[in-house]
């Protein structure tokens, strides 16, 4: 078994190798050389690395570059900087119209992660979800976010295992895509008890100025705080139930309108 020591020294062999690719394509003689590693060593290091996407051969099958993953990995880091500083004040103004936690998400392959969140004023609160990702059939951020996807995008990841969190976890691929649809009418979808029981969430999709999905915005909360037309008792129930969704849904989408109106004027 591979001691801790062992895994922290190929942690650090495998960063001096990317550093060495970061000026240019190389051989693996040359990264050996700038590194001070025997070539044994460094073809494994490369062999590994190029496995997970994080450098690739050139056509001529000699030298090693940076991968597309690793180039989109940190391409990604400003933009979602950026993208944070732009949606907070609405994220700000969400929370306090709505009363719950207003958060923004962007997606991550077939997850959302979640990388900023404004706590709403109620003193029970949920927990802060920054940082954490998920996979899109389970959250309302994730159901919008495919709205707007390809088919084959949607095939591919509906096509994978779809994992269930609670009971109410939808993973039936059929009754997603149904989901999905309903989505793209609306222009938001909800979630309720799904990825934790006891929590509710609404999103919309957030998009840039050339009209791409980049993001979502939501709010979530208590499951017990936020209506539910198909548990109300009676017609009015159901009717003021239902009325009040709206109401949560459109807050939701006027946040995101002028979020991406400042995304266009920053554009």
């Amino acid at each position: 078994m591979e001691s801790p020591v062992s895994r922290v020294q190929s942690i650090e062999r495998a960063f001096a190798v990317l550093g060495a690719l970061g000026d240019g394509p190389l051989g693996v003689t040359e990264v050996a050389n700038r590194v001070h590693l025997p070539k044994s060593t460094v073809a494994r290091l490369l062999a590994s690395l190029a496995a997970e996407g994080a450098v690739e051969q050139l056509p001529d099958g000699t030298d090693y570059r940076i991968g597309d993953r690793l180039a989109t990995l940190a391409g990604g880091v400003r933009p979602a900087r950026g993208l944070i500083a732009l949606a907070r004040p609405h994220l700000v103004e969400l929370a306090g119209a709505v009363g719950e936690a207003a958060g923004l998400s962007i997606p991550d392959g077939s997850l959302v992660h979640y990388v900023d969140q404004e706590e709403s004023q109620n003193p029970v609160g949920i927990r802060d979800w920054t940082g954490t990702r998920l996979p899109m059939h389970a959250v309302s951020s994730g159901l919008v976010m495919l709205a707007h996807m390809h088919e084959p995008d949607i095939d591919r990841i509906l096509a994978g295992p779809l994992e269930r969190f609670t009971p109410a976890t939808v993973t039936d691929p059929v009754m997603i895509r149904e989901r999905i649809r309903r989505a793209r009418m609306d222009g938001y979808a909800w979630t309720r008890d799904e990825v934790a029981e006891g929590i509710s969430s609404v999103a919309a999709a957030l998009a840039d100025e050339d009209g791409e999905v980049i993001g979502a915005i939501h709010v979530h909360g208590p499951s017990y705080r936020f209506p539910d037309a198909a548990g109300a008792d009676g017609a009015d129930g159901a009717d003021d139930a239902e009325t009040a969704r709206n109401r949560i849904a459109a807050d939701v989408v006027a946040a995101v309108a002028r979020a991406s109106k400042a995304l266009r004027r920053a554009g």
